[in-house]
Protein backbone atom coordinates (compact mmCIF):
# COMPACT_ATOMS: atom_id res chain seq x y z
CA UNK A 1 0.00 0.00 0.00
CA UNK A 2 1.46 3.45 -1.35
CA UNK A 3 1.13 6.18 0.98
CA UNK A 4 -1.16 8.74 1.02
CA UNK A 5 0.25 11.63 -0.82
CA UNK A 6 -1.05 15.60 -1.13
CA UNK A 7 -2.08 15.04 -4.75
CA UNK A 8 -4.08 12.35 -3.02
CA UNK A 9 -6.47 14.37 -1.11
CA UNK A 10 -9.56 16.09 -2.10
CA UNK A 11 -9.84 19.51 -4.08
CA UNK A 12 -11.96 20.83 -1.38
CA UNK A 13 -10.63 19.28 1.59
CA UNK A 14 -7.04 20.92 0.59
CA UNK A 15 -8.65 24.38 0.16
CA UNK A 16 -10.92 24.22 3.08
CA UNK A 17 -9.38 26.65 5.77
CA UNK A 18 -8.89 25.38 9.33
CA UNK A 19 -11.20 26.42 12.13
CA UNK A 20 -9.87 29.05 13.70
CA UNK A 21 -9.28 28.49 17.88
CA UNK A 22 -11.79 29.11 20.48
CA UNK A 23 -10.57 32.56 21.94
CA UNK A 24 -10.79 32.28 25.85
CA UNK A 25 -13.47 33.33 27.89
CA UNK A 26 -12.62 36.42 29.60
CA UNK A 27 -13.70 37.21 33.43
CA UNK A 28 -14.35 40.88 34.32
CA UNK A 29 -12.97 40.63 37.73
CA UNK A 30 -9.69 39.20 36.67
CA UNK A 31 -9.03 40.93 32.64
CA UNK A 32 -10.84 43.98 32.97
CA UNK A 33 -9.84 47.43 33.72
CA UNK A 34 -9.57 48.09 37.56
CA UNK A 35 -11.21 50.89 38.44
CA UNK A 36 -14.61 50.98 36.13
CA UNK A 37 -14.67 46.94 36.84
CA UNK A 38 -15.02 47.94 40.68
CA UNK A 39 -17.42 50.87 39.94
CA UNK A 40 -19.31 48.34 38.57
CA UNK A 41 -19.30 45.94 41.33
CA UNK A 42 -20.29 48.89 44.20
CA UNK A 43 -22.64 50.60 43.16
CA UNK A 44 -25.39 48.05 43.42
CA UNK A 45 -23.98 48.08 47.07
CA UNK A 46 -24.20 51.33 47.77
CA UNK A 47 -27.58 51.19 47.33
CA UNK A 48 -28.30 48.53 48.92
CA UNK A 49 -26.57 49.50 52.02
CA UNK A 50 -28.13 53.05 52.02
CA UNK A 51 -31.52 50.83 52.26
CA UNK A 52 -30.20 49.45 55.36
CA UNK A 53 -29.66 52.74 56.46
CA UNK A 54 -33.33 53.79 55.69
CA UNK A 55 -34.48 50.65 57.91
CA UNK A 56 -32.93 51.78 60.51
CA UNK A 57 -34.97 55.90 60.16
CA UNK A 58 -37.85 53.72 59.38
CA UNK A 59 -37.62 51.58 62.33
CA UNK A 60 -36.87 54.42 64.87
CA UNK A 61 -39.57 56.26 63.79
CA UNK A 62 -42.40 53.55 64.38
CA UNK A 63 -40.55 52.13 67.15
CA UNK A 64 -41.28 55.81 69.12
CA UNK A 65 -44.92 55.35 68.37
CA UNK A 66 -45.07 52.26 70.95
CA UNK A 67 -43.20 54.43 73.28
CA UNK A 68 -40.35 55.98 74.90
CA UNK A 69 -39.85 52.87 77.01
CA UNK A 70 -39.68 50.76 74.13
CA UNK A 71 -37.40 53.06 72.02
CA UNK A 72 -35.21 52.68 74.98
CA UNK A 73 -35.49 48.99 74.87
CA UNK A 74 -34.16 49.09 70.73
CA UNK A 75 -31.44 51.45 71.73
CA UNK A 76 -30.42 48.61 74.38
CA UNK A 77 -30.67 45.67 71.72
CA UNK A 78 -29.43 47.47 68.26
CA UNK A 79 -25.80 47.11 69.17
CA UNK A 80 -26.03 43.28 69.53
CA UNK A 81 -28.42 43.12 66.60
CA UNK A 82 -26.03 44.95 64.04
CA UNK A 83 -22.86 42.93 65.41
CA UNK A 84 -25.12 39.91 64.52
CA UNK A 85 -25.44 41.60 60.99
CA UNK A 86 -21.61 42.95 60.80
CA UNK A 87 -20.57 39.42 61.88
CA UNK A 88 -22.38 37.37 59.33
CA UNK A 89 -22.20 39.52 57.08
CA UNK A 90 -19.21 41.93 56.24
CA UNK A 91 -16.87 39.15 58.31
CA UNK A 92 -17.55 35.59 58.07
CA UNK A 93 -19.41 36.41 55.00
CA UNK A 94 -16.22 38.32 53.42
CA UNK A 95 -14.51 35.07 54.64
CA UNK A 96 -16.72 33.12 52.10
CA UNK A 97 -16.36 35.77 49.46
CA UNK A 98 -12.68 35.62 49.45
CA UNK A 99 -12.48 31.57 49.37
CA UNK A 100 -14.93 31.32 46.51
CA UNK A 101 -13.34 33.65 44.57
CA UNK A 102 -9.68 32.28 45.20
CA UNK A 103 -10.90 28.65 43.71
CA UNK A 104 -12.28 30.27 40.65
CA UNK A 105 -9.70 32.31 40.18
CA UNK A 106 -7.34 29.06 39.88
CA UNK A 107 -10.08 27.64 37.53
CA UNK A 108 -11.29 25.22 40.46
CA UNK A 109 -15.14 25.51 39.99
CA UNK A 110 -15.57 21.66 41.72
CA UNK A 111 -13.63 23.39 44.64
CA UNK A 112 -15.64 26.90 44.79
CA UNK A 113 -18.85 24.35 44.49
CA UNK A 114 -17.78 22.04 47.79
CA UNK A 115 -16.77 25.43 49.56
CA UNK A 116 -20.24 26.93 49.02
CA UNK A 117 -21.78 23.61 50.92
CA UNK A 118 -19.18 24.03 54.01
CA UNK A 119 -19.99 27.73 53.59
CA UNK A 120 -23.89 26.71 54.26
CA UNK A 121 -22.90 24.89 57.45
CA UNK A 122 -20.98 27.09 58.74
CA UNK A 123 -23.86 29.64 58.92
CA UNK A 124 -26.19 27.10 60.20
CA UNK A 125 -24.11 26.81 62.92
CA UNK A 126 -23.00 30.22 64.02
CA UNK A 127 -27.02 31.08 63.70
CA UNK A 128 -27.36 28.18 65.86
CA UNK A 129 -25.00 28.88 68.10
CA UNK A 130 -26.14 32.86 68.58
CA UNK A 131 -29.38 31.43 68.69
CA UNK A 132 -29.06 29.88 71.90
CA UNK A 133 -26.37 32.19 73.86
CA UNK A 134 -28.96 34.64 72.97
CA UNK A 135 -32.33 32.87 74.27
CA UNK A 136 -29.85 31.18 77.74
CA UNK A 137 -28.14 34.47 78.08
CA UNK A 138 -29.44 37.64 76.65
CA UNK A 139 -31.76 38.66 79.38
CA UNK A 140 -28.36 38.67 81.65
CA UNK A 141 -26.59 40.32 79.24
CA UNK A 142 -29.38 43.22 78.65
CA UNK A 143 -29.62 43.80 82.14
CA UNK A 144 -26.06 44.36 82.69
CA UNK A 145 -26.06 46.61 80.16
CA UNK A 146 -28.79 48.61 81.99
CA UNK A 147 -32.03 47.48 80.78
CA UNK A 148 -34.69 47.46 83.90
CA UNK A 149 -38.00 46.80 84.28
CA UNK A 150 -40.28 47.42 81.09
CA UNK A 151 -37.69 48.38 79.22
CA UNK A 152 -35.75 45.18 80.06
CA UNK A 153 -38.99 43.44 79.55
CA UNK A 154 -39.39 44.81 75.69
CA UNK A 155 -36.11 43.91 74.92
CA UNK A 156 -36.30 40.78 75.95
CA UNK A 157 -39.12 39.97 74.10
CA UNK A 158 -37.55 41.25 70.92
CA UNK A 159 -34.49 39.43 71.64
CA UNK A 160 -36.51 36.12 71.83
CA UNK A 161 -38.32 36.32 68.34
CA UNK A 162 -34.84 37.89 66.70
CA UNK A 163 -32.54 35.42 67.89
CA UNK A 164 -34.95 32.53 68.28
CA UNK A 165 -34.55 32.76 64.37
CA UNK A 166 -30.84 33.66 64.40
CA UNK A 167 -30.04 30.93 61.90
CA UNK A 168 -31.98 33.25 59.03
CA UNK A 169 -29.82 36.24 59.18
CA UNK A 170 -27.00 34.24 59.53
CA UNK A 171 -28.05 32.05 56.63
CA UNK A 172 -29.11 35.14 54.31
CA UNK A 173 -25.56 36.79 54.73
CA UNK A 174 -23.82 33.29 53.85
CA UNK A 175 -25.74 32.92 50.59
CA UNK A 176 -24.84 36.62 50.01
CA UNK A 177 -21.52 35.96 50.44
CA UNK A 178 -21.43 33.02 47.96
CA UNK A 179 -23.07 34.90 45.36
CA UNK A 180 -20.59 37.88 45.90
CA UNK A 181 -17.94 35.39 45.53
CA UNK A 182 -18.80 34.88 41.82
CA UNK A 183 -18.82 38.40 41.76
CA UNK A 184 -22.14 38.86 41.36
CA UNK A 185 -22.88 41.81 43.39
CA UNK A 186 -26.88 42.73 41.59
CA UNK A 187 -28.38 40.10 43.07
CA UNK A 188 -27.91 40.14 46.44
CA UNK A 189 -28.20 44.33 46.63
CA UNK A 190 -30.71 43.34 44.56
CA UNK A 191 -32.48 41.37 47.44
CA UNK A 192 -31.53 43.62 50.61
CA UNK A 193 -33.23 46.71 49.09
CA UNK A 194 -36.49 44.53 48.60
CA UNK A 195 -35.73 43.01 52.36
CA UNK A 196 -35.30 46.56 53.45
CA UNK A 197 -38.90 47.67 51.84
CA UNK A 198 -40.39 44.56 53.64
CA UNK A 199 -38.97 44.98 57.13
CA UNK A 200 -40.41 48.69 57.11
CA UNK A 201 -43.62 47.26 55.81
CA UNK A 202 -43.98 44.44 57.76
CA UNK A 203 -42.22 45.93 60.99
CA UNK A 204 -44.66 48.61 61.24
CA UNK A 205 -47.42 46.47 60.46
CA UNK A 206 -46.83 43.88 62.64
CA UNK A 207 -45.43 46.17 65.55
CA UNK A 208 -48.18 49.01 65.06
CA UNK A 209 -50.89 47.09 63.92
CA UNK A 210 -53.24 47.74 61.40
CA UNK A 211 -56.70 46.58 60.66
CA UNK A 212 -57.41 43.31 61.85
CA UNK A 213 -53.53 42.44 62.58
CA UNK A 214 -53.11 42.86 66.05
CA UNK A 215 -50.27 44.90 68.06
CA UNK A 216 -47.64 42.76 68.36
CA UNK A 217 -45.28 45.70 69.91
CA UNK A 218 -41.26 45.08 69.65
CA UNK A 219 -42.23 40.95 69.24
CA UNK A 220 -43.82 41.82 66.08
CA UNK A 221 -41.04 44.43 64.71
CA UNK A 222 -38.80 41.41 65.05
CA UNK A 223 -40.58 39.02 63.15
CA UNK A 224 -40.96 41.72 60.32
CA UNK A 225 -37.36 41.21 60.01
CA UNK A 226 -37.29 37.72 59.73
CA UNK A 227 -40.04 37.29 57.32
CA UNK A 228 -38.14 39.59 55.34
CA UNK A 229 -34.87 37.95 55.75
CA UNK A 230 -36.84 34.57 55.14
CA UNK A 231 -38.21 36.14 51.52
CA UNK A 232 -34.40 37.05 50.24
CA UNK A 233 -33.20 33.53 51.00
CA UNK A 234 -35.96 31.91 49.14
CA UNK A 235 -35.10 33.58 46.24
CA UNK A 236 -31.12 32.97 46.51
CA UNK A 237 -31.76 29.64 47.65
CA UNK A 238 -33.60 29.24 44.13
CA UNK A 239 -31.04 31.19 42.59
CA UNK A 240 -28.01 28.88 43.12
CA UNK A 241 -29.60 25.73 43.45
CA UNK A 242 -31.66 25.97 39.76
CA UNK A 243 -28.03 26.40 38.14
CA UNK A 244 -28.14 30.19 37.33
CA UNK A 245 -24.81 31.17 39.42
CA UNK A 246 -21.33 30.15 38.60
CA UNK A 247 -21.53 27.51 41.63
CA UNK A 248 -23.99 25.32 42.74
CA UNK A 249 -23.49 24.05 46.93
CA UNK A 250 -22.95 20.64 46.60
CA UNK A 251 -24.81 19.19 48.96
CA UNK A 252 -25.73 15.58 47.60
CA UNK A 253 -23.26 13.20 48.89
CA UNK A 254 -21.36 15.99 50.37
CA UNK A 255 -18.37 14.91 52.56
CA UNK A 256 -17.34 16.87 55.07
CA UNK A 257 -13.85 17.96 54.72
CA UNK A 258 -11.96 19.95 57.16
CA UNK A 259 -9.74 22.28 54.77
CA UNK A 260 -12.72 23.74 53.30
CA UNK A 261 -13.69 24.62 56.88
CA UNK A 262 -9.83 26.36 57.22
CA UNK A 263 -10.37 28.05 54.09
CA UNK A 264 -13.27 29.92 54.91
CA UNK A 265 -12.33 30.08 58.88
CA UNK A 266 -9.42 31.38 58.37
CA UNK A 267 -10.33 34.77 57.17
CA UNK A 268 -13.93 34.65 58.25
CA UNK A 269 -13.22 33.62 61.98
CA UNK A 270 -10.57 36.15 62.24
CA UNK A 271 -12.80 38.83 60.45
CA UNK A 272 -15.04 38.19 63.50
CA UNK A 273 -12.99 39.89 65.56
CA UNK A 274 -12.95 43.75 63.64
CA UNK A 275 -16.59 44.45 63.98
CA UNK A 276 -16.72 43.08 67.73
CA UNK A 277 -13.66 45.57 68.52
CA UNK A 278 -14.96 48.46 66.41
CA UNK A 279 -18.37 48.16 68.79
CA UNK A 280 -16.44 47.75 72.25
CA UNK A 281 -14.39 51.11 70.75
CA UNK A 282 -17.26 53.47 70.85
CA UNK A 283 -18.64 51.58 73.38
CA UNK A 284 -15.95 52.96 75.45
CA UNK A 285 -15.75 56.30 73.93
CA UNK A 286 -19.47 57.07 74.57
CA UNK A 287 -19.45 56.17 78.20
CA UNK A 288 -16.18 58.32 78.36
CA UNK A 289 -18.11 61.09 76.98
CA UNK A 290 -20.94 60.62 79.02
CA UNK A 291 -19.50 62.40 81.64
CA UNK A 292 -19.54 66.07 80.20
CA UNK A 293 -23.34 65.59 79.47
CA UNK A 294 -26.37 64.70 77.68
CA UNK A 295 -25.52 68.02 75.46
CA UNK A 296 -22.04 66.77 74.54
CA UNK A 297 -23.24 63.18 74.30
CA UNK A 298 -26.03 64.05 71.78
CA UNK A 299 -23.91 66.29 69.77
CA UNK A 300 -21.37 62.91 69.47
CA UNK A 301 -24.08 61.11 68.49
CA UNK A 302 -25.14 63.29 65.44
CA UNK A 303 -21.49 63.23 64.25
CA UNK A 304 -21.29 59.95 64.73
CA UNK A 305 -23.95 58.88 62.43
CA UNK A 306 -22.29 60.75 59.39
CA UNK A 307 -19.16 58.61 60.16
CA UNK A 308 -21.96 55.41 59.72
CA UNK A 309 -23.14 56.56 56.97
CA UNK A 310 -20.15 57.46 54.67
CA UNK A 311 -18.61 54.96 56.19
CA UNK A 312 -21.34 52.40 54.22
CA UNK A 313 -19.95 54.38 50.98
CA UNK A 314 -16.09 52.63 51.62
CA UNK A 315 -18.19 49.63 52.97
CA UNK A 316 -19.92 49.23 49.36
CA UNK A 317 -16.17 49.63 47.63
CA UNK A 318 -14.50 47.08 49.85
CA UNK A 319 -16.83 44.60 49.09
CA UNK A 320 -16.50 44.89 45.26
CA UNK A 321 -12.69 44.73 46.11
CA UNK A 322 -13.15 40.63 47.54
CA UNK A 323 -13.84 39.22 44.78
CA UNK A 324 -11.89 41.12 42.71
CA UNK A 325 -8.79 40.60 44.71
CA UNK A 326 -9.57 37.24 45.64
CA UNK A 327 -9.39 36.24 41.99
CA UNK A 328 -6.57 37.42 41.26
CA UNK A 329 -4.63 35.93 43.86
CA UNK A 330 -6.20 32.68 43.06
CA UNK A 331 -4.80 32.80 39.67
CA UNK A 332 -1.47 34.26 40.99
CA UNK A 333 -1.54 37.85 39.83
CA UNK A 334 -0.25 39.32 42.94
CA UNK A 335 0.21 42.79 41.17
CA UNK A 336 -3.06 42.98 39.76
CA UNK A 337 -4.64 41.58 43.40
CA UNK A 338 -2.62 45.09 45.05
CA UNK A 339 -3.37 47.40 42.74
CA UNK A 340 -7.19 46.33 42.99
CA UNK A 341 -6.24 47.01 46.70
CA UNK A 342 -4.86 50.50 46.24
CA UNK A 343 -7.46 51.86 44.12
CA UNK A 344 -10.45 50.59 46.01
CA UNK A 345 -8.69 52.60 48.65
CA UNK A 346 -7.95 55.86 46.76
CA UNK A 347 -11.62 56.09 45.43
CA UNK A 348 -12.74 55.05 49.31
CA UNK A 349 -10.89 57.82 50.84
CA UNK A 350 -11.61 60.14 48.31
CA UNK A 351 -15.25 59.43 48.21
CA UNK A 352 -15.63 60.07 51.50
CA UNK A 353 -13.48 62.92 52.28
CA UNK A 354 -15.37 64.48 49.25
CA UNK A 355 -18.20 64.35 51.66
CA UNK A 356 -16.80 64.58 54.93
CA UNK A 357 -14.23 68.21 54.36
CA UNK A 358 -17.34 70.42 53.23
CA UNK A 359 -19.32 69.53 56.24
CA UNK A 360 -16.45 70.20 58.61
CA UNK A 361 -16.26 73.49 56.91
CA UNK A 362 -19.76 73.86 56.87
CA UNK A 363 -20.98 71.76 60.12
CA UNK A 364 -23.97 72.88 59.89
CA UNK A 365 -25.17 71.59 56.69
CA UNK A 366 -25.24 68.54 59.09
CA UNK A 367 -26.70 69.27 62.22
CA UNK A 368 -29.47 71.52 61.28
CA UNK A 369 -30.99 68.19 59.70
CA UNK A 370 -31.52 66.71 63.75
CA UNK A 371 -32.28 69.71 66.46
CA UNK A 372 -32.44 73.05 67.18
CA UNK A 373 -31.08 72.90 70.62
CA UNK A 374 -28.15 75.33 70.81
CA UNK A 375 -25.42 73.28 72.93
CA UNK A 376 -26.34 70.13 71.27
CA UNK A 377 -25.39 72.10 67.85
CA UNK A 378 -22.10 73.60 69.25
CA UNK A 379 -21.27 70.28 70.50
CA UNK A 380 -22.06 68.82 67.00
CA UNK A 381 -20.14 71.68 65.75
CA UNK A 382 -17.04 71.23 67.59
CA UNK A 383 -16.87 67.63 67.19
CA UNK A 384 -17.30 67.50 62.95
CA UNK A 385 -15.01 69.99 63.02
CA UNK A 386 -12.20 67.75 64.37
CA UNK A 387 -13.29 65.00 63.41
CA UNK A 388 -15.03 64.46 60.42
CA UNK A 389 -11.98 66.24 57.88
CA UNK A 390 -10.40 62.12 59.26
CA UNK A 391 -13.40 60.36 58.78
CA UNK A 392 -11.61 59.50 54.83
CA UNK A 393 -9.12 57.03 57.03
CA UNK A 394 -12.23 55.17 58.26
CA UNK A 395 -13.02 55.10 54.60
CA UNK A 396 -9.44 53.66 53.87
CA UNK A 397 -9.49 51.52 56.63
CA UNK A 398 -12.11 49.41 55.34
CA UNK A 399 -11.46 49.07 52.24
CA UNK A 400 -7.88 47.57 53.55
CA UNK A 401 -9.90 45.66 55.50
CA UNK A 402 -12.26 43.97 52.70
CA UNK A 403 -8.91 43.94 50.04
CA UNK A 404 -6.96 41.32 52.89
CA UNK A 405 -10.42 39.16 53.33
CA UNK A 406 -9.81 38.89 49.53
CA UNK A 407 -6.67 37.98 49.71
CA UNK A 408 -7.02 36.05 52.44
CA UNK A 409 -4.40 37.83 54.52
CA UNK A 410 -6.68 39.93 57.06
CA UNK A 411 -5.14 39.71 60.48
CA UNK A 412 -3.30 42.63 59.93
CA UNK A 413 -6.34 45.11 59.60
CA UNK A 414 -7.79 43.28 62.84
CA UNK A 415 -4.81 43.89 64.24
CA UNK A 416 -4.80 47.86 63.66
CA UNK A 417 -8.02 47.91 64.94
CA UNK A 418 -6.82 46.19 68.29
CA UNK A 419 -4.20 49.42 68.39
CA UNK A 420 -7.37 52.04 67.81
CA UNK A 421 -9.37 50.10 70.87
CA UNK A 422 -5.68 50.51 72.57
CA UNK A 423 -5.39 53.99 72.20
CA UNK A 424 -8.85 54.77 72.56
CA UNK A 425 -8.68 53.17 76.06
CA UNK A 426 -5.48 54.61 77.12
CA UNK A 427 -5.77 57.56 75.74
CA UNK A 428 -9.17 58.19 77.39
CA UNK A 429 -7.90 57.01 80.55
CA UNK A 430 -4.64 59.62 80.60
CA UNK A 431 -7.27 61.99 79.52
CA UNK A 432 -9.46 61.54 82.38
CA UNK A 433 -7.79 61.68 84.93
CA UNK A 434 -5.75 65.22 83.57
CA UNK A 435 -8.68 67.31 83.84
CA UNK A 436 -9.21 67.14 79.79
CA UNK A 437 -12.27 68.70 77.95
CA UNK A 438 -15.23 67.43 75.35
CA UNK A 439 -12.62 69.02 72.58
CA UNK A 440 -9.85 66.87 73.88
CA UNK A 441 -11.70 63.63 73.34
CA UNK A 442 -12.88 64.81 70.06
CA UNK A 443 -9.05 64.65 69.13
CA UNK A 444 -8.32 61.86 70.36
CA UNK A 445 -11.39 60.35 68.29
CA UNK A 446 -9.99 62.04 65.46
CA UNK A 447 -6.62 60.46 65.83
CA UNK A 448 -7.91 57.40 66.25
CA UNK A 449 -8.68 57.36 62.67
CA UNK A 450 -5.46 58.52 61.11
CA UNK A 451 -3.92 55.64 63.27
CA UNK A 452 -6.22 53.08 61.87
CA UNK A 453 -5.90 54.18 58.57
CA UNK A 454 -2.18 54.56 58.49
CA UNK A 455 -1.94 50.82 60.18
CA UNK A 456 -4.21 49.42 57.84
CA UNK A 457 -2.59 50.41 54.96
CA UNK A 458 0.78 49.40 56.37
CA UNK A 459 -0.22 45.73 56.63
CA UNK A 460 -1.60 45.25 53.17
CA UNK A 461 2.10 46.46 51.93
CA UNK A 462 3.80 44.31 54.60
CA UNK A 463 1.78 41.22 54.16
CA UNK A 464 3.25 39.23 51.65
CA UNK A 465 -0.48 37.96 49.13
CA UNK A 466 -0.32 34.63 47.40
CA UNK A 467 1.58 31.84 48.32
CA UNK A 468 5.05 31.70 50.37
CA UNK A 469 8.02 30.71 47.36
CA UNK A 470 9.49 27.59 47.16
CA UNK A 471 12.78 27.16 47.90
CA UNK A 472 14.91 26.05 45.00
CA UNK A 473 16.19 22.67 44.44
CA UNK A 474 20.15 21.86 46.21
CA UNK A 475 22.21 21.07 43.57
CA UNK A 476 23.97 17.78 43.91
CA UNK A 477 27.52 17.99 42.59
CA UNK A 478 28.31 15.49 39.62
CA UNK A 479 30.35 12.80 40.37
CA UNK A 480 33.66 12.28 38.56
Amino acid sequence: MSDLGVADIPVDEKERPLPPPEAPTKNALLDGPILRTLLWLAWPNVIALTAGTCVVIAETSYIGRLGVESLAAMALVFPIVILTMTMSGGAMGGGVASAIARAIGAGDLDRASTLAAHALLIGLCFGLTFMLGMLIFGPALLELLGGRGNVLTQAVAYTQIFFGGAVVPWLMNTMSGILRGTGNMKLPSLLMLSSAICQIILGGTLGLGLGPIPQFGMRGVAAGSLIAYLISISVMSWYLFSGRARVIPKIRGLRIRMPMFIDILKVGAISCFSPLQSVLTISIFTHMLASFGTEILAGYGIGARLEFMLTSIAFAVGIASVPMVGMAVGAQRIARARKIAWTAGLVAFVSVGAVAVPIAAFPDIWVNLFTDDASVRAASRQYLSTAAPMYAFIGLATTSYFSSQGAAKVLGPVLAQTARLLFIGAGGWWLSTHGATAQNFFVLAAASMVLLGVLSCASVILTRWGPKPRPAPAVRPALL
